[in-house]
């Protein structure tokens, strides 16, 4: 047995012993305990060069007889709890059966969770002998069982991914994939997992027919669109006179002025209603209002709107007129309020609406930047309205006041749906018709009371091209020398556009497939642009997109790995999908023609620079939304009676959170135990209000320095995480204590068995408990024991934590008791003795977790145990080198696992 091993394993126990002794801090315990990990000690066992034999003799001559006197009494033929018995395994871990088993021996051992406190006492010096015997085997089976099996990634490309590799090839950031279904999720939460991942004769119809709109999309005919133009300024918007309701009661029906006048004031109180109930909807304070305010004299008039016959539409012009220099009048936008700017019935459906605004913050206070956002909507009638949020992201105002700037949005007009169903059918102020007018809404979007937004000039665009035929067209129609010819230049669109979507060189055989084709539509055409739109779209249809490592395993040969390298193309698309979730760019495919991709110091560079750029972003934001399961907040419901300061601006803070500290930690190459706890967070102007932090402003994350205190920090105490398992009402102690076993420590609980007993409501004993007396009773009860008694603590020790992760010390009148005692009877005293314990006792455990999570996000495919040596080996260089984020990632990179099939 490796001497090492078992030094390792003693000094984790003493030191673990030890530190229950003394008091230290967090990021104390946090920096001792990586020099403690076994990994920084021990290097994983190569299988030798012969066949590898399982340690037989070990095992008969120090392991059993050490088993049998910590185990067998528990786990023996006369009682077998739980259904498990130890005699009964396969000590040849190599090519027994029992290899699972012998798994949960390991992590229970490891953990100190087996044997429990009323058996005998397993002795540090024993127990160091079954970690070092279990780990040493499991290393060598791993290995070997992956050398005879191999795995495949072969599956198809993900909704996002998809979506991301159409966008880049095309150079249009489109939501091409909104109307396919959403990809089902694996048992770990991972979206891109081959095993779910098929496609039916249905999704391939589909994805033809996506592809040719896509491509039609990307590309334009004829002239240049005219421009239509708004230029709207504060003064004018002030100063203008409408016609009122009476006098358009009067057009319509002389006569009928007094009998509608009673119906014509609720329609009227309905339609100026409209901005309040959508502040409503988003939770914002009724109060002062949107309104104009003349710089000579003081004045104020309200910027009231109503729907009826449009008559608050701007006409467009077919010029740009100059901004006003000198205004007399400004736009006051209060925090949370809204402003609308109707534009009739005559934006177009296609290209760019360009809005731009002239405006500056009111207060003077630097740290205090309001924000705004952009909506569209439309109301035809009382019954059909439609409004929605276009704008990605707030712009922050952040001009000085005296001295305005221009702030701009460009939105794709072709993803604003709904759009207003009678804008091409009714004459816009026809009588007694739905209102065919369209409208933008300008919404200040800031929390703080001094955050008002002062603007004098409103200016709207649309159709905008930057150039024509836009860059989209030309990147699929080229300059070419050949464009006279029509073969020649088809065939030279399509061999480049082939070697982008198929992310690898392609033969002149299949080229000249696509040219018979071609061949075949182009007399059924109307022109050429049409045929070879009809072209493309059936490489985009092709397997070769659609799908990721096409290769299937090859047969055995004697003088070829079982564990197949990929190929060089194959290893850039598999980093590109790791790391940009889309295609291989031209550097990646170059490199990979030149056979210098899979260099290791090049795959370290290719991963510097892939992560410096922007589309890194869609990394980090599929890996922790997947990992961490956050889906469940985007459909929880929360009670707002027993929270009225849950508003979908704080959601939307919760949201990001996690996705800002990730990348806080990415580009830093933070440790990964900042996950457990970090003495900092990354918080914006909503989240720091909800967490009491002072002097935090504006809608942008930034990096905030926490104190001393347990309560915030890393991942567990974040109001999202937290917010997503509860049931919207109250804390849930069993959804918190089940997520952090399968996405922190990646050591799920077991199934519940059938016919579990629920909690009786109805019994007023029951209803007078509190939560944690609730699931102490519940867990009294034989059947429901073995499961909670691993789950329940760890949700307990959060219940300082309401529904939406806000701090508290009460819960129904009585004091909140957040400690419990864990299966091995270690107590953890709140969220600070959790984090205590998990960074003395676990911090192998999740660095081993989060190798595991990102190594299964790369690849692609669930692991398994062949797999299992691998994740050892790169968790083993994560410890050794620091723990970073970013050098995990480029360790996946270039390990072995990463790089086969």
């Amino acid at each position: 047995m490796n001497s090492s091993i078992r030094i390792f394993a003693v000094s984790v126990f003493l030191f673990a012993t030890s530190l229950q002794a003394e008091e230290l801090t967090l990021e104390q315990i946090k920096a001792t305990g990586a020099t403690q990990s076994k990994y920084r000690k021990t290097i994983p066992r190569p299988i030798s060069s012969g066949a590898p034999t399982a340690d037989l003799e070990a095992f008969r001559a120090e392991i059993e007889p050490t088993l049998k006197k910590a185990c067998y009494q528990c786990h023996g033929s006369e009682t077998a709890e739980g259904d498990f018995r130890v005699e009964t395994l396969d000590p040849d871990l190599l090519h027994g059966e029992d290899v699972e088993s012998w798994l949960k021996v390991s992590a229970a051992v490891t953990n100190g969770e087996m044997p429990p406190e009323d058996a005998p006492k397993l002795a540090d010096g024993d127990r160091s002998k079954i970690i070092a015997w279990l780990s040493g085997e499991i290393q060598v089976a791993s290995q070997l069982r992956r050398t005879a099996s191999g795995n495949s990634s072969f599956r198809r490309m993900t909704r996002y991914e998809y979506n991301y590799a159409l966008q880049d090839l095309l150079g249009l950031e489109l939501n091409f994939a909104k109307d396919l279904p959403p990809d089902p999720a694996s048992a770990e939460g991972f979206r891109n997992s081959s095993e779910m991942l098929q496609m039916s004769a249905k999704q391939y119809a589909d994805y033809l027919e996506i592809n040719r709109n896509a491509l039609n999309r990307a590309t334009v005919r004829g002239k240049r669109p005219e421009v239509l133009y708004w230029g709207i300024s504060a003064e004018r918007a002030a100063t203008r006179r409408t016609k009122t309701r009476q006098e358009l009661d009067a057009e319509i029906e002389p006569n009928a002025k007094k009998k509608t006048e009673e119906k014509n004031v609720e329609v009227e109180a309905e339609a100026t209603q409209t901005q309040d109930r959508r502040r409503g909807d988003r939770g914002g304070r009724r109060g002062r209002c949107a309104h104009y305010l003349n710089t000579e004299t003081g004045k104020t008039s309200p910027a009231t709107w109503s729907f009826r016959r449009a008559v608050h539409a701007w006409a467009p012009t077919n010029t740009l007129a100059a901004a006003p220099e000198s205004p007399d009048y400004v736009a006051v936008l209060p925090p949370e309020q809204g402003l609308i700017v109707e534009l009739g019935n005559r934006l177009p459906d296609e290209g760019t609406l360009r809005v731009r605004v002239r405006a500056w913050r009111v207060s003077t206070e630097s740290d205090q930047i309001p924000s705004v956002s952009l909506d569209f909507g439309w109301q035809g009638n009382n019954n059909s309205k439609g409004s929605l949020r276009i704008s990605d992201r707030d712009l922050e105002i952040d001009a000085s006041p005296g001295k305005p700037q221009f702030y701009q949005w460009d939105i794709p007009l072709s993803e604003i749906y709904p759009r207003n169903p009678s804008r091409k059918t009714i004459e816009l102020g026809t009588p007694k018709r739905t209102n065919p007018s369209e409208y933008i809404q300008l919404q200040n979007t800031s929390l703080s009371q001094t955050g008002d937004v002062q603007f004098d000039y409103v200016e709207v665009s649309a159709p905008v091209y930057e150039q024509w035929p836009p860059a989209s067209h030309q990147g699929i129609f080229i300059a070419s020398e050949n464009s006279d010819d029509e073969t020649a230049y088809a065939r030279e669109i399509v061999s480049r556009f082939m070697r982008r979507a198929w992310r690898r060189s392609v033969t002149d055989a299949e080229v000249d497939g696509k040219m018979e084709f071609f061949e075949s539509i182009r007399p059924v055409c109307e022109d050429f642009q049409h045929a070879v739109i009809e072209m493309l779209a059936t490489v985009l249809s092709s397997p070769r997109f659609l799908y990721l490592v096409q290769s299937d395993p090859r047969p055995v040969e004697a003088d070829r790995p079982l564990a197949e390298e990929l190929d060089e193309f194959e290893l850039a698309t598999r980093l590109s999908m790791f790391l940009w979730c889309s295609t291989p760019d031209d550097e990646l495919l170059d490199l990979a023609l030149k056979g210098r991709l899979g260099k290791t110091d090049e795959l370290v560079r290719q991963v510097k620079r892939m992560l410096a750029d922007p589309r890194h972003e869609r990394f980090s934001k599929q890996f922790v939304r997947q990992w961490l399961n956050m889906e469940l907040l985007d459909y929880l419901t929360v009670d707002r009676s027993a929270y009225p300061q849950y508003d979908e601006t704080l959601k939307e803070a919760m949201q990001q959170e996690p996705l800002a500290f990730f990348e806080e930690m990415l580009q830093h190459d933070r440790s990964v135990m900042d996950f457990i706890h970090a003495d900092c967070a990354m918080v914006n102007g909503r989240l720091a209000q909800h967490y009491g932090i002072s002097d935090v402003s504006g809608i942008r994350f930034q990096k905030v320095s926490l104190n001393s205190e347990e309560t915030r920090g890393g991942l567990l105490t974040m109001a999202g995480v937290l917010a997503m398992n509860s049931d919207g009402k109250d804390s849930h102690p069993l959804k918190r204590g089940i997520w952090l076993l399968e996405s922190v420590l990646n050591d799920p609980p077991p199934p519940p068995p059938a016919a579990v007993p629920e909690i009786d409501l109805a019994d007023p004993e029951i209803l007078r408990m509190t939560l944690k007396e609730r699931m102490e009773d519940h867990r009294d009860q034989p059947a429901c024991f073995a499961c909670h008694a691993k789950i329940d603590p760890w949700g307990i020790a959060l219940e300082n934590f309401d529904a939406i992760g806000s701090w508290r010390t009460q819960s129904q009148g009585k004091d909140i008791d957040a400690s419990s005692l864990l299966f091995n009877e270690y107590e953890l005293d709140g969220v600070g003795g959790l984090k205590r314990y998990l960074l003395t006792y676990r911090q192998d455990q999740f660095a081993r977790a989060m190798a595991h999570k990102m190594t299964t996000f790369a690849l692609g495919r669930p692991l398994t145990f062949g797999d299992r040596a691998s994740v050892e080996r790169l968790t083993a260089e994560l410890r050794k080198e620091g723990d970073g984020l970013a050098t995990l990632v480029t360790a996946i990179v270039t390990s072995d696992i990463f790089q086969s099939r």
